[in-house]
């Protein structure tokens, strides 16, 4: 008779195996839930896990200026108790002016709202450090390729962009830390399953999302989920997408959501997804794809998943002809003018 401990070790090794980082396959009888409920604001998801199956671009740029502001004062009128988190209309929005329908216009940088500065400073007031920003994703946003490098000087040059000091400075530790809510493998509903929770670090029963959010305790948190699966419905990506987004708003932070570089459901139909649902939430978005698509090969390499490699020297135009740096560099300030643009 096998011992209870055999069981575990064997699931262990299961979910080891199905987090590789490889590139989307189908996989036969995964589970798909018939329906999907919107989320309470503040009320933690618990979904079945979903196994993983297996141009035009301008140069980012960002204006010069050298001074990071200190967070402001929220404003005088009184905090309401609670903070809607759903899809606003249209006369309320104020950010990108742009439709959905030209997600390959939106620029590379974010356009920050009054609703993304109506989230922050919610989150302020109830607590939340404006010092951190979390990450959300898979095998393509973690730390060691991901944003990592900024919090050790050795591994980067700024070149022409040290007037990104500041911002790096000031998010000092959040850059190369470990997210619990990032992990090779994961996709939109992995970080909605408390089955991928870090059983060393979260809470029984508590998903990725909100143990990093406890955690960390972020005012702001860029979502980029490249992996998907060729043979699911990509209104399943939407819905968990807005789930994420909805459980992230709920919580005071303030979500950037970022396209992909790749194209392998060939339509580009999950970019348009993830810019739909930023129009529709008026937040942040870091238009990653305009970048990658003005590179070589479209900064992939030969599978068509993966991004090409160099080191990140920004003062290297050899190398800002590959993928990973430019994906650093014009992150990094996705985030700095989001900082700014909510402090200003």
């Amino acid at each position: 008779m096998k011992k209870p401990g055999f069981y575990l070790i064997s699931l262990a090794l299961l979910l080891t195996l199905l987090a590789g980082c490889n590139l989307p396959t189908g996989l036969p009888g995964v589970y798909t839930p018939a329906a999907l409920q919107t989320p309470v604001p503040g009320t933690p998801l618990y979904l079945p896990l979903i196994e993983r199956q297996t141009s035009e671009t301008p140069t980012p740029t960002v204006a010069v200026q050298v001074e990071l502001p200190s967070p402001t004062t929220p404003p005088s009128t009184p905090t309401p108790e609670g903070l809607y988190a759903g899809p606003i209309t249209d006369p309320e929005r104020t950010g990108q002016t742009l439709s959905p329908d030209e997600w390959w216009d939106w620029p590379v940088l974010p356009v920050v709202s009054d609703r993304a500065r109506q989230i922050y400073f919610w989150g302020l007031a109830h607590g939340t450090d404006p010092n951190r920003f979390s990450k959300i994703g898979d095998c393509q946003v973690i730390r060691q390729y991901f944003l990592g490098v900024f919090d050790d000087p050795t591994l980067y040059r700024l070149g022409p962009h040290e007037d990104l000091i500041p911002t790096i400075d000031h998010f000092h530790g959040s850059w190369d830390r470990v997210s619990m809510s990032v992990r090779t493998g994961f996709n939109v509903a992995s970080v909605l399953t408390a089955i991928n929770a870090d059983a060393a670090q979260c809470l029984p029963g508590e998903i990725p999302l909100e143990c990093e959010f406890r955690i960390h305790n972020p005012s702001i948190a860029i979502i980029s989920m490249e992996t998907w699966t060729a043979d699911r419905p990509v209104e399943l990506y939407e819905q968990y997408l807005r789930q994420i987004v909805e459980f992230t708003i709920g919580r005071g932070v303030v979500p950037i959501l970022a396209t992909k570089a790749d194209n392998l459901e060939g339509n580009h139909a999950i970019n348009a997804a993830i810019v739909r649902v930023a129009y529709d939430y008026d937040i942040p978005l870091w238009n990653w794809w305009r970048v990658a698509d003005a590179l070589p090969d479209h900064g992939l390499t030969s599978d068509g998943f993966h991004l090409t490699h160099a080191s990140n020297f920004f003062d290297d135009e050899s190398a800002m002809e590959a993928a990973w740096p430019n994906r650093n560099l014009s992150g990094l300030q996705a985030i700095d003018v989001v900082y700014r643009e909510l402090n200003r």
